[in-house]
Parts: structure tokens; C-alpha cells; sequence
């Protein structure tokens, strides 16, 4: 297929651009400067402009890009950098699209699970309703933003990711090194869900939903088998052979990262991904020990 890909330096952009060219298809990439290539197409979501012309001809688009939720303290600007990087930058490509003369089949677009906001012990799946914090109502709009290309009959679907696994980047390489050094543990309680995936399951899921014309819509991307907080950071210490004894109270984990705590290391998310099970993916990475024995190897 010919693809184009945003957000294609980010974990899973180049994870992705790494898979699919070696199976062959040609990729082109979304960038926010001049570029440096044919494959290489402009647009600027700030300025809320694209190189129309050159969007004409894909078989899909996988749209990855978004400022990063879990770098900086989430003040105002954070937070509205955090919005209008999605909801903006996934508005202006999905408008574009629609208006194309020969508007590609599929757009996939990147949301995540915090869709659902702090849920304790409910089992979530896709028609789950959302949450009603900051993380759900950006994850509402940037899914929304897709609508007028589903209005102009392009297949969208809304990958909901979780926790991606993966020791070069995300949450489990900020983990690593106090986990390392042997003083990691539970975080608050330990008792809150998370809800995890391993990076060569989100490539492999990706590439699945772009084959399969059945799949529209939120997608959850997350592995079968979510685990407590107290689980996953006992796993962790397990497969780093390091003791995992010193937790970190609630309110340290407030004082140090301020909203983003509650958002991101306290809210309990358990997640089902229906979806996938459904249009038979078969997840190389079902179990937490084993997805932490490859990603660490």
C-alpha cells in the first residue's frame, strides 16, 4: 500500500515505518518542516495549513502526532498544548482527506484509554461510556475530529492505546531506572488497573485494522490481560531481579507531578480490547511477565 504517517519520530511512528517498509510498503511522512525528501510531505497545525495536492492518491493514512502528556508539568499551557496538538493537528488532516478527489480508504487515527477517565474495577470496553476529566474530554475531541472524514466515507478508526510497553520510550522507560537501582514499588494504593501493550502488538494490530475493512471506529489497543498497579511494578522487579519495596505514597506522587498523577499513575482504567479479539488478533504478548522478558531482553 502506499501510506502516509504523522507523528513518524514518536515511539510508535517509528516502530511502525520499520514494519511496514520491510513488508514492502511505500511510506511517506507527515512533517512540520520544510521537507527534506519526496517522501516527505509539510503541513502545519499550528498555522492550520497542508500541501493539499500531495495527500491525493494514498491507500491510508496513519495519523500518530500529539504533544506528549507525560513530559512537563501540566499547567495551562501544557494542557492546552496537549488539546490543540490533537484535536487541531487531527481536525486539519481529517478535513483535508474528505476534500480530497481520490480521498484514501482508511484513516487511522491515535486516541487513548483515558477515554474512559478513573473507572476503579469496571470492565471497559469500546461502547463503554467516557469519563468526565481533562484526559476524557481531549480524547472525546480528538475523536471527534475525525468526522468529516467518516462524513465523506472514508473507514476511520480510533486506536484507544494504553500503557505502551517498551524500554526506549513511554512510561516503562521513565520507570526503568529507579526499578534498576532497586528502589521502585506500587504507586498510591497499587490497587488501581492498568492496562498495558506491548509496542510489537500495537504494530502488529495496526497493521491488522489497516487490512481488515471490517473495523471502524474506537479500537482499544490494549493486551487481554490488564493487571493492578501493585502486579505490574511486582512483575517488573521480577523480571529485573530487583526488590520492589519502596512505594510511593499518594500525595508524594501528587506533590511531584501535580494533575498528571491523578491522570495518568493513580486513574484506574481495566480495559478489554473487544475490537481486536473480535477481528482475530492473535497478541504475541498476552501476559504482563512475558511482554516485560522481551521488551527488557
Amino acid at each position: 500500500m502506499k501510506l502516509l504517517i504523522s507523528g513518524s519520530h514518536g515511539l510508535v511512528g517509528k516502530a511502525l515505518i520499520k514494519s511496514l517498509a520491510a513488508k514492502g510498503h511505500e511510506i511517506f511522512r507527515l512533517v512540520r518542516h520544510a521537507p527534506g525528501s519526496d517522501a516527505e510531505i509539510e503541513w502545519s497545525p499550528d498555522r492550520y495549513s497542508i500541501a493539499l495536492a500531495r495527500l491525493e492518491g494514498f491507500d491510508a493514512v496513519v495519523h500518530l502526532a500529539g504533544e506528549s502528556i507525560a513530559t512537563g508539568r501540566w499547567n495551562e499551557d501544557k494542557k492546552r498544548k496537549i488539546r490543540e496538538s490533537r484535536v487541531r493537528g487531527t481536525k486539519l488532516l481529517s478535513d483535508a482527506l474528505g476534500n480530497l478527489r481520490k480521498p484514501p480508504k482508511t484513516l487511522i487515527s491515535a486516541s487513548a484509554i483515558g477515554y474512559y477517565g478513573n473507572r476503579g474495577d469496571e470492565l471497559l470496553k469500546e461502547n463503554s461510556s467516557r469519563g468526565d476529566d481533562f484526559l476524557a474530554d481531549v480524547c472525546a475531541e480528538w475523536e471527534n475530529a475525525t468526522a468529516h472524514a467518516k462524513e465523506m466515507g472514508i473507514r476511520v478508526v480510533n486506536t484507544r492505546f494504553g500503557i505502551i510497553l517498551d524500554r526506549e520510550g513511554g512510561a516503562l522507560a521513565k520507570m526503568l531506572p529507579p526499578f534498576r537501582m532497586g528502589v521502585g514499588g506500587k504507586v498510591g494504593s497499587g490497587e488501581q488497573w492498568m492496562s498495558w501493550i506491548a509496542l510489537d502488538d500495537v504494530v502488529g494490530a495496526i497493521e491488522q485494522v489497516l487490512a481488515n475493512e471490517n473495523v471502524k471506529g474506537p479500537v482499544n489497543f490494549v493486551a487481554p490481560n490488564p493487571v493492578r498497579n501493585a502486579e505490574f511494578t511486582k512483575t517488573l522487579g521480577k523480571v529485573l531481579s530487583r526488590p520492589t519495596i519502596f512505594p510511593i505514597p499518594a500525595f508524594g506522587v501528587r506533590l511531584m507531578f501535580g494533575e498528571m498523577a491523578d491522570a495518568l499513575l493513580l486513574s484506574s482504567q481495566r480495559v478489554e480490547p473487544e475490537r481486536l479479539k473480535d477481528a482475530g488478533y492473535e497478541f504475541k504478548f498476552a501476559q504482563l511477565y512475558g511482554a516485560f522478558r522481551h521488551v527488557l531482553s
